[in-house]
């Protein structure tokens, strides 16, 4: 039997709506009969991303909570009854065989309808402190996938597999060669590279910090690849020049990785387990605004591992300087960083979750 039926839901952020697609993608290639639907919250970028990725999706009236009392939080109880109702609806009419979640608020609704009709649900975590959701979810769910070690603090023992997180095709190859990288850049192929990056958005703090030490990477005698987000994109391309390449978005990231010497990123999942593949030296900085300050954990995983250095938003202006210049002129340093960051990554993420999900078919 290869007409299955899947659901996938999760969204709100880039890091929970591209390892639903790339799990939809694997399902794919295996059945390629099978019936696909997405569920995302109405006005978040999934209901933009998915449709370009190819698959259907369907939008629920949900948002988290707020940590404030606001207009928002109140209307919270009836944004979760209309998404159990239609949770229930979406349920009933696709029929799903499994059901699959990847985090972020729709994914909530959807999975307890889903497991409360004796659907098989299947969750991806992919942090290293689990998000909200899926904690709540984790009770009903056959199994739970994971990319952390320790994660039974939040889930039941027997159900967690650990897999890695889904990352993108090309990154896993990285077939590009270090000249070719550079030359795509206009970038010179004798000095080194720093790629900046701050998430698909952009991060105002690390844009803030870069723009400040502009000088300090010159002196160094450094280039740039900075991809500062497409929110501040207007602010900051007047630094383009030969040394530094300032970017909304990058599209072609395998190309980007390989001309780095050294990354700068914030700490959200999907980048870390792209990092870890890829093997650079990487200085953290994570967002202290996300939930759980989830991203400062996923931070400190690596550096307990000697995988990654870790700077706090807070210390960015006592220790910046410092902690670079000292890993840029350590070559030990970076080596052993890259080593330990590629120890931990898991290129084969996607599959080893189909073929957890296969297993329930199977059942």
């Amino acid at each position: 039997m290869d007409n299955y039926r899947f659901i996938l839901s999760g969204g709100g952020t880039g890091g929970h709506i591209y390892p639903a697609v790339a799990i939809a993608n694997e399902l794919k290639s295996r059945y390629p009969d099978a019936e696909f639907l997405f569920v995302g919250a109405k006005d978040r970028m999934e209901m933009e991303k998915v449709p370009k990725a190819g698959y259907k999706i369907e939008g629920l009236w949900i948002s988290g909570l707020q940590r404030q009392l606001t207009l928002k939080n109140l209307m919270f109880p009836f944004k979760l009854i209309s998404s159990l109702i239609k949770a229930g609806d979406i349920v009933n009419k696709f029929k799903p065989d499994v059901v699959i979640g990847t985090g972020g608020f729709a994914s909530g609704p959807l999975l307890q309808r889903a497991s409360s009709k004796g659907v098989p649900c299947v969750l991806q975590e992919q942090n290293s402190y689990a998000g909200i959701t899926n904690k709540l979810l984790a009770k009903k769910a056959k199994k739970i996938c994971v990319a952390y070690d320790n994660m039974e603090q939040f889930f039941p023992a027997d159900k967690i597999v650990k897999t890695g997180n889904p990352v993108r095709g090309d990154l896993v190859a990285m077939n590009v060669s270090k000249e070719d990288a550079l030359s795509f850049f206009e970038l010179d192929v004798h000095k080194p590279t720093l790629l900046v990056l701050g998430g698909s958005l952009g991060a105002r703090r690390v844009n803030q910090l870069i723009e400040k030490e502009l000088d300090f990477f010159k002196q160094l005698g450094i280039q740039l690849i900075w991809q500062c987000g497409k929110l501040y994109f207007e602010e900051y391309k007047k630094y383009n020049s030969e040394t530094v390449k300032v970017f909304d978005f990058v599209n072609k990231m395998d190309f980007a990785y390989t001309a780095a010497d050294i990354v700068i990123s914030r700490a959200g999942a999907g980048s870390v387990s792209e990092l870890c593949i890829v093997g650079k030296p990487v200085i953290y900085i994570p967002s202290p605004n996300v939930a759980e300050d989830h991203q400062t954990k996923n931070a400190q995983a690596l550096e307990a591992e000697n995988a990654a250095l870790l700077i706090r938003e807070k210390d960015l202006d006592a220790d910046f300087e410092m902690e670079f210049e000292v890993l840029f002129k350590n070559e030990t340093k970076q080596k052993e960083l890259s080593k330990n960051s590629k120890n931990m990554a898991m290129p084969n993420a996607t599959i080893t979750i189909v073929d957890e999900i296969e297993k329930l078919l199977k059942k």
